[in-house]
């Protein structure tokens, strides 16, 4: 009859359940988490290592308070400092002039404001 088939069922549907559940207690045996992150998608690996990166644990909520100020960040060397190439020496040399300049006008722009500041306190 049709219920015979429920023996081979029952012992099927349990095999095949088996690893879904097993994966609970080996996931929480190796990585201290019983849930893995999905990895499917090129945005969820990339924020994966972010995460990891920021706070050595995935599975952590990272908020903007994980992510450095830009002050924190130690510089980067340029990758081109030591080149040779003609067209990214000017470039160096022109992106350097033009911060000596803003520097210049910032240095002017606080003696001004110095100077306004000295002329209120005479007043």
């Amino acid at each position: 009859m049709w219920f015979e088939i429920l023996p081979g069922a029952v012992i099927i549907t349990t095999l095949l359940s088996v690893p879904i559940y097993a994966m609970y207690g080996l996931d929480k045996l190796t990585i201290g988490n019983a849930f893995r992150r999905n990895m499917d998608e090129r945005f969820s690996r990339v924020m994966y290592q972010r995460d990891f990166r920021l706070t050595d644990n995935p599975y952590k909520m990272n908020g903007l308070e994980q992510i450095p100020d830009e002050e924190e960040k130690k510089e980067e060397k340029d990758p081109y400092e030591d080149s040779d190439d003609p067209a990214i020496v000017k470039k160096r040399e022109k992106e350097r002039k033009l911060r000596e300049k803003q520097l210049k006008k910032e240095e002017k722009l606080r003696e001004k404001q110095l100077k306004e500041e000295e002329k209120q306190k005479k007043n």
